[in-house]
């Protein structure tokens, strides 16, 4: 109410009766009046500084929001120009409402080209052109595992430097999308390599088994009607002494340069595969079988008999080859493997460095063999063995001076098995370890029972060199017997040398210096004989027996024989000749002043229970007397 009409409206309260204005009472009424209006003063001036109060935290509480907002927004800066994947989103128009550092970074984009706006056609043309000119590859199935209302893409970039960019779309109900980029290059390189890897050697290079079946799988199905496919087996010859001897990591180095070698001579057109340690195999196509692959197997085995080398060291190989050829030795991938194997195996048993093509009568004497495999195991755990000993012969003493021990096979079934059947096979499968090793202990054993100037001759193989320690079980022998090692003589073959040259001599010296006495066996026989003579000194020679056969009625052989024990006599090593089994050629080697014979005219090997018989049998005389020997 406006002041006036207040104060006409107190003025007309305040008239008496006789019309005159009771100042008094007007008095009361403007100041109860202005009390009134003091009291809604005072409660709007606290209404006022209430609402300034709140007003103030207001503003304090929008400025914080403010603030807050501010420090998402740049959190979400950080985090979108940071994310290791890129990022772009369009609208429904395909104009690009957001994008990323990183999305700017994988297709090389400047920041005009990513302005709010642009459009997603645009953004493409530009990526294209950083594109190496080959197509990307692209799919747009829908995946089954995204919601009704989106859609999945995907799409490989593949760009001018290499790079490999995966995208995946994201097509949103509305007809927007968001879309996420990845460098995908080392992710695609490492699962490259572990393809790789998978269907490779690590160590050559070569393709693997897994890789090598695959090859034969398809070239087997597509063979042409009048094609020939021969698939060769290749095994090297006792390679395991050589990781033995050298060390595995310089066995890999050899197997490195066979590897090579092998490549050389198999050519770009054939497939060569490491199927094994010390296994190779070749699969070889063509019309004119097997005329090819014999020449390839040729060559190949040239090249491996060429020296390998290990820094310094020399090591010489030999390599055994099964041959199978499709479709005669079979269609299918496993029985020509199979077949090939088998063929391996032979040329193995035949003596190693040579190939063998399939037979089928093959596989019938493979599974003999197994057979035999399997009881000869089962003869080591049973000790179904036993020595027989054969004499060796003083010629100027006319006396038994020892025996030779050869070990005999009794089995429960087969009956007695030849040594020839049984000791190679020894040697290929490893047994040969623990069938020398029981034939040491049992040979010292059985001549501790002899007089004490008989010696005990025992037969050593490369392979107890190289996957024993023979040096420690000749001295457990020994010490099991308490025979002294003066009467102790190991025979080896020359093949034990050309093994491993330089690990072998440390062996043979540390047996020679406890006394035991080293004979070389079957001297003649070998290509190096008698440079090895120079490279130990023997105690002994021993003449194989394939130079006693003509000898009364050959003069050239007479002639052999005698400048051998010329040559024996000059270098100080006594000569034995094996082998003499008549009176005649015992007559002979006296008058050539041998010092033992050893052969079927002394003795057969005998059981051990007959030696103390053949020590009592009197002198045999070949009619010649004769002037013992000066001692050397």
């Amino acid at each position: 109410m406006k002041a006036e009409a207040l104060f006409w409206q107190q003025c007309t309260q305040a008239v008496t009766d006789d019309g005159s204005i009771d100042a008094q009472r007007l008095m009361d009424l403007v100041i109860a009046t202005y009390r009134v209006h003091e009291s809604n003063y005072d409660e709007i001036e606290r209404s006022v500084e209430t609402l300034l109060r709140e007003n103030h935290v207001l503003r304090g509480n929008v400025s914080a929001l403010s603030q807050a907002f501010d420090g998402q927004k740049k959190l979400f800066e950080i985090i979108l120009n940071n994310l290791p994947l890129g990022l772009c989103v369009f609208d429904a128009d395909q104009r690009l409402t957001l994008s990323n550092i990183r999305f700017r970074q994988l297709f090389g984009l400047t920041q005009e080209d990513l302005t709010a706006g642009a459009t997603i056609t645009d953004l493409t043309v530009k990526m294209r052109d950083r594109e190496n000119g080959k197509p990307g590859r692209r799919t747009g199935r829908h995946s089954s595992a995204t919601a009704r209302s989106s859609r999945l893409r995907r799409r490989e970039w593949l760009m001018d430097d290499g790079r490999i960019i995966q995208s995946m779309v994201t097509i949103l109900s509305d007809g927007s999308n968001i879309s996420i980029h990845a460098d995908i290059t080392e992710d695609r390189r490492a699962a490259e390599h572990i393809t790789y890897l998978a269907h490779h050697d690590p160590l050559t290079g070569l393709p693997n088994r897994i890789h090598f079946r695959e090859q034969v799988d398809a070239t087997l199905s597509e063979r042409k009607p009048d094609e020939q496919i021969a698939l060769v087996h290749l095994n090297l010859d006792r390679f395991k002494s050589i990781n033995n001897t050298m060390g595995v990591s310089a066995g890999d180095k050899i197997l490195q340069q066979v590897a090579e070698r092998v490549r050389a001579s198999a050519g770009s057109e054939n497939t060569l595969a490491r199927l094994g340690s010390d296994e190779f195999a070749i699969l070889q196509t063509g019309k004119q079988q097997p005329w090819n692959v014999t020449a390839l197997a040729e060559q190949i085995r040239l090249k491996l008999s060429e020296p390998f080398f290990h820094g310094e060291k020399q090591v010489e190989l030999s390599v055994s080859m099964g041959i199978a050829i499709a479709p005669e030795d079979g269609e299918e991938t496993d029985i020509l493997l199979k077949n090939a194997g088998v063929a391996l195996s032979h040329a193995k048993a035949d003596g190693r460095k040579r190939e063998r093509f399939f037979a089928s009568e093959m596989e019938a004497q493979m599974q003999l063999r197994h057979a035999l495999e399997a009881d000869l195991r089962a003869a080591v755990e049973n000790e179904e063995f036993e020595l027989h000993y054969q004499p060796l012969y003083d010629l100027s003493q006319r006396r038994i001076c020892g025996f030779e021990a050869l070990i005999r096979w009794n089995h429960p079934v087969r009956g007695r098995v030849p040594p020839m059947d049984f000791i190679p096979l020894a040697e290929e499968v490893g047994l040969v370890v623990d069938i020398g090793r029981w034939v040491l202990r049992r040979a010292c054993n059985d001549a501790t029972l002899w007089p004490e100037g008989i010696k005990i001759a025992v037969n050593v193989s490369a392979i107890q060199f190289s996957s024993s320690d023979l040096t420690r079980d000749v001295s457990e022998a020994l010490a099991a017997a308490t025979l002294s090692p003066s009467r102790l003589e190991l025979e080896i073959t020359e093949s034990v040398l050309m093994e491993n040259l330089s690990e072998v001599l440390p062996i043979l010296h540390a047996l020679k210096e406890r006394g035991i006495h080293i004979s070389m066996d079957d001297f003649g026989t070998g290509y190096s004989s008698l440079s090895y003579l120079s490279s130990f000194p023997f105690d002994k020679i021993k003449i194989d027996k394939s130079f006693v056969n003509d000898i009364v009625d050959n003069k050239e052989a007479h002639a052999i024989m005698h400048a051998i024990i010329l040559l024996g006599d000059a270098l100080g090593m006594r000569v034995t000749v094996e082998g003499v089994e008549t009176a005649e050629q015992l007559a002979l080697l006296e008058c050539e002043e041998c010092d033992e014979i050893q052969g079927y005219h002394i003795s057969p090997p005998r059981p051990a229970r007959e030696v103390p018989h053949l020590l009592s049998l009197p002198p045999k005389n070949g009619g010649v007397t004769r002037l013992p020997k000066a001692k050397r």
